[in-house]
């Protein structure tokens, strides 16, 4: 792009989101200044280090000064304090957004906070990684992917499509969505996937007749791909669930009821049902592939053979 898209933007958090939207938009040239906030003195030193900031600070309210956007790339629940940190030296006409799996909540903790002028447009780009930390970003890690937006119906219109537009220029695909609706569509994509592989690693560190070694020895036969999701990072997963918690147990309730239709069906040996079910779902995989939201290549896209 000739022309940035915006004078500075100002990043509060510089872990996998924040530190890939930097690499991105400096590959592309979508602003002219960024500005960063961190907590920790070591992660600033690092976004400075890794040229992910042109400034940085301890102080989230420093970091927004005239700035034109504002992207809070935190766990969710520490949003609410952000906002009402940040609210008095947000520049008018500025664009804040946010990064979070979560929505109305989200919506429902910030708004009030929100100066007159100001145009909050939740987002949230379904992008990730197991990894954290302002090492672990990079920019293709948005490319092909997703971006919701769930703004409110009283948001100006020329900001949203400025905001949409710096998510393509990061190279997603955006879709505009209900705050409400979002959030019971990632409780089933995202939100119990992740829960369901906590509890299955859980389950196997907890089991008293197979050993620790033997888990981590054979793990390649499925265990290993669940440990990735239980990877991810405990304080925006914990957020998650306790901000998103009716459309969670929503989908919670859903999985426990098939889940003891597949009990039933092991137990008195239906291979129809069993054979109806494996093939339904195999076809969801074909489906995501031919959507281009993953690759077909063995391993999911992963080489791991031995060096």
């Amino acid at each position: 792009m000739e022309t940035p898209m915006f004078k500075k933007l100002a990043l509060i958090g510089l872990g996998l989101i924040g530190s890939s939207i930097s690499h991105i938009v400096r590959k592309n040239n979508l602003v002219e200044n960024i500005s960063g906030a961190a907590q920790s003195e070591k992660t600033r030193d690092i976004a400075l280090e890794l040229g992910l900031v042109d400034e940085v600070h301890s102080d989230p309210a420093e970091a927004v000064v005239d700035a034109d956007l504002v992207i809070l790339c935190v766990p969710v629940g520490a949003n609410e304090a952000i906002a009402e940190r940040i609210a008095p030296n947000l520049a008018k006409g500025a664009i804040l957004t946010d990064v979070g799996s979560v929505k109305r909540d989200v919506i429902n903790l910030v708004q009030p906070h929100v100066p007159a002028g100001v145009h909050f447009i939740p987002g949230h780009p379904i992008a990730g990684t197991e990894q954290s930390g302002p090492e672990a970003g990079f920019a293709e890690l948005f490319e092909g992917r997703w971006c919701i937006l769930t703004p409110e119906e009283s948001v100006d219109a020329e900001s949203i499509e400025k905001l949409k537009q710096f998510w393509v220029g990061c190279g997603s695909f955006v879709d505009i969505m209900d705050a409400r609706h979002h959030d019971l569509v990632l409780a089933i994509t995202s939100h119990l996937p992740h829960l369901i592989a906590y509890n299955i690693v859980g389950t196997a560190d907890d089991l008293e007749t197979v050993t620790q070694s033997e888990v981590i020895k054979y793990s390649a036969g499925g265990f290993r791909d669940f440990t990735r999701l239980a990877a991810s990072d405990p304080i925006m997963w914990r957020d998650v669930c306790l901000h998103n918690k009716d459309a969670i147990l929503e989908m919670l309730g859903r999985f426990s009821e098939d889940l003891a239709s597949l009990q039933r069906a092991v137990r008195w040996s239906d291979g129809d049902a069993l054979f109806d079910l494996f093939t339904r779902t195999r076809n969801v995989r074909k489906t995501i592939i031919e959507a281009g939201q993953d690759i077909s290549r063995p391993d999911f896209g992963r080489h791991n053979s031995p060096e």
